[in-house]
């Protein structure tokens, strides 16, 4: 006769087995469409949408639905160049510790699965932005194209400037955001577009900088691989000092931003001057990652919180 216990012991396993494959799964499916980066790239989606209503005079309650699709459509979109990047990557993420859990890497999810997802999921996207406007839809698939085509399959492993390539397609949610409003665009768009651009050469330098040995060992020619960290500190502050006007153009949102905008932009600055001075680069580079996250959460926090009153009662 059994032991009860072995037999509730057992029993106890069975039925946490499909909980523990479902965790995995949900896990794996958040590594291939990188949550990170999609929730990131939604608060600038947000944010241009949100000023597209604030400059054109329109009410948030009004565009309840547009909002909806904005942000998924978007979603879908970043989502499926991430998955599609994942796949094409499989072979050099083995070598990196960020990436080599990956289920890519893993073999949890069959390759074939993962790039039919990958396709199947970008076209959702575009498909939900065409409920919004042709223009929204149109700049998603050109920040699509720019991150799967000209940055993973072209630069990535070719050439140092495959940071700046790639942000191309990382500027181009606040005007996916924008465009669902306003098709026309403005002149406050654009500079949407120029903070993120300039943004995010400096953030994923820093990065570089941090994960130096593993994009060598990975063939990943990025600048601080190939240049050292000399020149890479240089260019850093000088994109950052690139930032320092922006705010200018976005004064019809009031002096209290303007005053944040330029003590952000000024600090950073500083950070990043300072980083000539320090001797332990990794800890220099860490420093500006952070400040680099904390930059931009509370510069497009910021673009809403100024305006928040305005789209409902004007």
């Amino acid at each position: 006769m059994d032991n009860p216990r072995t037999v509730e012991s057992a029993t106890t396993e069975m039925m946490s087995q499909p909980a523990v494959r479902e965790s995995s799964l949900l896990a794996d499916i958040k590594s291939l469409i990188k949550v990170g980066i999609i929730n990131s790239n939604l608060i600038t989606t947000f944010a241009g949408f949100w000023l597209a209503l604030h400059f054109t005079g329109s009410k948030f309650t009004d565009h309840w639905g547009t909002f909806l699709l904005t942000m998924l459509g978007t979603a879908l979109v970043i989502a499926g160049g991430c998955i599609i990047n994942n796949w094409y990557d499989r072979d050099i993420d083995p070598i990196m510790s960020r990436t080599k859990n990956r289920p890519t890497v893993t073999g949890s999810i069959p390759l074939s699965v993962i790039k039919l997802m990958g396709i199947t999921v970008s076209i959702a996207g575009f498909v939900v932005l065409m409920f919004t406007t042709l223009q929204a839809a149109l700049w998603g698939a050109f920040g699509w194209f720019v991150y799967v085509v000209l940055y993973t399959m072209w630069s990535k492993r070719r050439y140092t400037i495959n940071t700046v390539i790639g942000s191309f397609s990382g500027a181009v949610p606040p005007l996916i955001g924008w465009a669902a409003i306003d098709p026309g665009l403005q002149l406050e768009a654009l500079i949407l577009f120029l903070i993120m651009f300039i943004w995010q050469t400096p953030h994923f330098l820093a990065l570089a900088m941090k994960k130096k040995d593993e994009y060598k060992a990975a063939g990943v020619p990025m600048l601080p691989v190939v240049h050292g960290f000399g020149i890479t500190k240089r260019q850093i502050v000088i994109y950052v000092a690139c930032l320092l006007p922006l705010p200018i153009y976005l004064a019809s949102l009031g002096s209290l931003f303007l005053i944040i905008a330029f003590l952000l932009s000024f600090g950073w600055l500083a950070l990043g001057i300072a980083g000539f001075f320090m001797k332990n680069d990794n800890k220099w580079a860490t420093w500006m990652f952070i400040y680099s996250l904390n930059y931009l959460t509370i510069m497009f926090l910021m673009m809403v919180l100024v305006t928040l009153p305005l789209p409902f009662f004007n």
